[in-house]
């Protein structure tokens, strides 16, 4: 998912109250974002994400 208002693109984790729960693909701390600002990430949004996981993979950071 894209959150629109922080330009990130994150994994679904929950809805918690009026908010949705959103964690990096790379791992890391999850964020709360406004569903208004909530999109499906395109194609090239999720590519960029994935390949940052891949990179941090590679470094050996945790996920």
């Amino acid at each position: 998912m894209m959150d629109t208002s922080r330009g990130r693109v994150g994994e679904f984790r929950g809805v918690a109250g009026p908010y949705w729960s959103l964690r990096p693909l790379s791992g890391g701390t999850e964020w709360e974002a406004e569903p208004e600002h909530v999109r499906p990430a395109e194609p090239i949004e999720r590519l960029s994400a994935q390949t940052a996981r891949a990179n941090a993979r590679s470094r050996g950071d945790l996920l």
